[in-house]
């Protein structure tokens, strides 16, 4: 499935998420659905930026491969696999278990058509 036809099935089976974008292993942007095309790109840097430093946290400095903030008006959540990563936006009150899931099968999903 390509990205955008999975991030299409993402928004619609959780409906907590506002906006999404998939990236690619080299942190271009594969996708995305909620995000003004003018912001994708910035938003597709920061999330490499935030998992590069997140990473840096680690003792073992290991790969971080989920990760959940929490705003004031929603959280932001990504999850980093083998060859892409994918985050997303999600209103306040979402359950994070849930979230991550669902993201983690779109990304499986986008996998699947490589």
């Amino acid at each position: 499935m390509d990205a955008a036809a999975a991030l299409a099935d993402l928004v619609e089976i959780s409906p907590q998420i506002e906006a999404a974008a998939v990236l690619s292993g080299d942190g271009e942007l594969a996708g995305s659905v909620g995000i003004p095309e003018a912001r994708a790109g910035v938003l597709a840097r920061a999330v490499g930026e935030l998992l590069d430093g997140a990473a840096a946290f680690r003792t073992d400095r290991g790969r971080v491969t989920q990760l959940r903030a929490e705003l004031a008006g929603g959280d932001v959540f990504a999850v980093a696999a083998e060859e892409r990563a994918i985050v997303a936006v999600a209103r306040g009150r979402s359950t994070p278990g849930l979230v991550f899931y669902d993201l983690k099968r779109c990304l499986a999903a986008v996998a699947d058509e490589t």
